[in-house]
This record gives structure tokens, C-alpha cells and sequence, in this order.
């Protein structure tokens, strides 16, 4: 019956006596289904063999020294669909909402609201039966005083001991990001993924700026992991300059990145600085063919489109015409293309370095699966522990100093003349590496991070 309903206006305060959460804003609205609670360094665990998750909030918002630590029992994991389209993955609690003089168990997801106006959005599935809304009205149930709400929270007020990290991706549920966003928080930092797509820029002499979805403005950073996907390296890099620009530490630089993309210009950078590779030969929609099957030693051979990526745009010719064929090809496309000597004695496999601040800190072998020459992981190619070769390693290091790259994975292939480096990758995947070595690599990350800070 509707004289049993508390009612509510559009905004309301309200508590969570069970999180420690004396008093929060919260959006009433029943357009939405689901209850949503600001939160970040969200971390699973298990409590007296059962599932929780902990979860830091500033609960106030605009307000970053206020800091509520917290924990619950989690009951689910949920995909939800934001307003604007956007799909997330969340962890979902139960606990005891407190508004007014009535008080009931409510679900809620937890996420990070800092680009909202409000740390809580309270939703219809917890207002259902129990709460009448008059949207024209706000504070139905009273508001604290900035001298109460300063009162309530004097003892959560502190100075974050951790750095702010963002991590600068399009994926929140790669295993990379995920790892990385886990490892920041374990190691006690203030983690944000932050989606390139969602990120854009004002350009001033004065007041550079980058902004967030919602106009938040990203000025508050320590670091930058940029992990840019290849088909956003022009607007990723862009991003990351601009942080630069912001005196924000960039694991990467944009600049690193940049010129680890142009492959042509990779080699280039990677011969002067004395590094072997496959012979190889360059060409825009060459006119002579056969110069240039003949320059690299003959079939088979490797033929790569330029702008390729991740083993796309690569293929095998094993014979003088399927080369031919294959040149032709690219070349009715106007295509740049590399034509790359075969290294036969390597058996689809190569070495995968993965370099953290002028170090090895892991090493696997991938292996093509068979008929495939290509050993990238998420082509099917398989990861196993290998000991690198003092020269492997060695290479390796150069590699990565050469293209100026703080975190970079280094291939390297096994020949007759010796290592010889395939490639050098500005995002290397964690998974296949992580899994195979059982190594803490996105840890390694985050220490090279509070290296440059002079953390312990």
C-alpha cells in the first residue's frame, strides 16, 4: 500500500551501514533496472570459503582523499548495458541500504562512476514495493551540511600512498588489461582503464586538457599504460603525446610506439643499431619481380603486406610463380610490401623475449600449429618455457633500447647464421607468456612504473 512507501525525490541521501558508508548522493532513478556503486581497486577474494570482493570509494563526489575501504559477499558477475550503449562486465553484492528511517537489503554492481554525477545510482529492482519517487522533488529525506559530512568522514580522510595508474586500452576484459588493472591494485595503486575510443583532447598552450565520457577531465594521473591496439595507433599515440604534454610518466612513449608500428622504419632503426635480421627487401608495387624473389635468396620466401599486423597480412610463397602470384598481388593494390627470407631450419618456431626496462624478464618458444608458419599465439601457435641464450637476450635488450620501448615483447628466430630478430612489439600479450612461465609479468610492469618514482 502506498501510505507503507518512503518517498523519495530524484536525489536522495542515503548510508550502507554494512560498508561503512556513513552517508552518499545517490541518483534515484527508476529508468534504470540495476543499483550501481562507485568503486575502485575492485579485487575478488575468498572469506571463510566463500566468494567477497573488495573495493575502495570516494564516496564523495569530486573529493579523492576520502577514501572508504570495503569488502562484501559476492553473489554474481553481471554484463550491463549503460545508457550510452556502453556493455561492462561487474561484480555484484548484496547489503543493507539505510535511507531515511527505513532499511532493506538491496543488489548493486559495482563500478567506476568518476565520469557520472553521482557515486550511486539506485535502481528500480531496489526501490520496488517499498518507495513511491517524485521526480520533481530532490532531499525528501533532509541533506547533511558541508560541516556534517566533513564530521562523518574525518576519520577517512588520507592521502593515497599508491600512484593514480590509467590504463590506456579498448578492451576491459583482455586478459592483458585485466591482468595489468589486477596487478596495480594488489600492489596497492589507484587503478582506471581508460577506453581510447571514450578519450578526447583539448589542445592549448595553456590549459591542455584530456577528457573522459561524461567531460571529466583526466588530470590527476601519475602514469600512463598505453596498450594501443594497431588499428587505433594514429588516435592511441595521439592520446599518449598528450598525456606527455601533461608531464604524465607514459610506460611507453607515443613516439616509441609510433616508430615500432612502421615496420620499414623499424628495421631500418634496428640494422644501425647492429642487429641481424632475415635478408629483406622493400618495394612499392615493384616493376621488377624477379630482382626482387632474387635479392632475398629466392622461394620460399615470406611475403608481408606493410601495414600488416599480428600475422596478418603475411604469407608463405614456396615457389618462384606462387611468389610472383603473391607480389602481383599486393602490387594490383598499390601495396607496400617487404619480401622477407624464409628461415626454413626454424621449424615454425620463434622466441618470444619479453623485456621490462632494459631487462629479460621472461623468455617462451612458440610453435605454429602444424601447416602454419606463422607461431603468434592467437593464431593457434602454442607457448612453452625456453631458456634464452645469452645472445637472444642480449639481442633482445638492444632491441628494445633501439626502439626506445620501456615494455616491449621481442621475437626472435633460430637460424643456421645464428638469432636473427623478427619483430618488436609495443603491446605484447601477457596471456601466453604468463600462462607458460607462471611469471608475475604484469607485476614486472607496475615495479618499472614505481621504479621511475622511486617507490619500493
Amino acid at each position: 500500500m502506498s501510505q507503507n512507501k518512503v518517498i523519495l525525490g530524484s536525489e536522495e541521501w542515503c548510508s550502507f551501514p554494512e560498508l561503512g558508508i556513513p552517508t552518499i548522493k545517490a541518483r534515484v532513478d527508476s529508468g534504470a533496472k540495476t543499483s550501481a556503486l562507485h568503486a575502485i581497486n575492485i579485487a575478488p577474494f575468498i572469506k571463510n570459503d566463500t566468494n567477497w570482493v573488495k573495493f575502495d570509494i570516494n564516496p564523495i563526489q569530486n573529493n579523492l582523499k576520502t577514501v572508504i575501504h570495503c569488502e562484501a559477499p559476492l553473489i554474481d558477475k553481471r554484463i550491463v548495458k549503460s545508457s550510452s550503449g556502453f556493455r561492462e562486465q561487474r561484480y555484484v553484492i548484496q547489503t543493507s541500504l539505510k535511507i531515511g528511517d527505513s532499511n532493506w537489503p538491496i543488489e548493486m554492481t559495482l563500478t567506476n562512476r568518476d565520469s557520472m554525477g553521482f557515486r550511486m545510482l539506485l535502481g528500480r529492482e531496489a526501490m520496488s514495493g517499498r518507495v513511491l519517487v517524485d521526480p520533481e522533488q530532490k532531499y525528501l529525506l533532509g541533506q547533511p551540511t558541508s560541516d556534517s559530512l566533513k564530521e562523518l568522514y574525518k576519520n577517512s580522510e588520507k592521502a593515497s600512498s599508491g600512484l593514480r595508474i590509467g590504463v590506456l586500452a579498448s578492451n576491459p576484459e583482455l586478459y592483458s588489461n585485466k591482468r595489468i588493472m589486477e596487478a596495480g591494485e594488489m600492489r596497492g595503486h589507484e587503478m582506471h582503464f581508460l577506453n581510447i575510443k571514450e578519450c578526447y583532447m583539448k589542445l592549448d598552450a595553456k590549459t591542455p586538457e584530456i577528457h573522459y565520457r561524461g567531460g571529466i577531465i583526466l588530470n590527476q594521473f601519475d602514469a600512463i599504460i598505453p596498450r594501443i591496439r594497431p588499428s587505433i595507433t594514429f588516435y592511441g599515440c595521439a592520446l599518449t603525446r598528450q598525456f606527455e604534454a601533461l608531464k604524465v610518466f607514459c610506460l611507453n612513449s607515443a613516439s616509441a610506439i609510433t616508430q615500432s608500428r612502421d615496420k620499414l622504419f623499424s628495421l631500418q632503426l634496428l640494422l644501425n643499431s647492429g642487429i641481424g635480421i632475415p635478408t629483406t627487401g622493400f618495394a612499392n608495387s615493384p616493376l621488377d619481380t624477379n630482382d626482387l624473389i632474387k635479392m632475398v635468396g629466392g622461394p620460399p620466401l615470406i611475403v608481408k603486406l606493410l601495414e600488416g599486423t599480428q600475422g596478418k597480412g603475411v604469407v608463405l610463397a614456396e615457389t618462384k610463380k606462387a611468389a610472383e602470384s603473391v607480389i602481383n598481388a599486393f602490387k594490383s593494390l598499390n601495396a607496400n610490401i617487404l619480401v622477407q627470407e624464409f628461415i626454413k631450419e626454424a621449424n615454425g618456431k620463434d622466441i618470444r623475449c619479453f623485456v621490462i626496462d632494459g631487462k629479460v624478464v621472461a623468455s617462451i618458444q612458440r610453435e605454429a600449429m602444424p601447416g602454419e608458419f606463422r607461431a603468434n599465439i592467437h593464431l593457434g601457435g602454442t607457448a612453452s618455457v625456453i631458456k634464452a641464450t645469452s645472445e637472444e637476450k642480449r639481442i633482445a635488450i638492444k632491441a628494445a633500447k633501439a626502439m626506445d620501448l620501456k615494455v616491449a615483447g621481442v621475437d626472435i628466430i633460430r637460424s643456421s647464421k645464428g638469432p636473427l630478430l623478427l619483430e618488436v612489439n609495443s603491446s605484447p600479450g601477457l596471456e601466453g607468456i604468463e600462462g607458460a612461465t607462471n611469471k608475475d609479468i604484469a607485476g614486472e610492469m607496475i615495479r618499472a612504473i614505481e621504479k621511475n618514482f622511486k617507490l619500493k
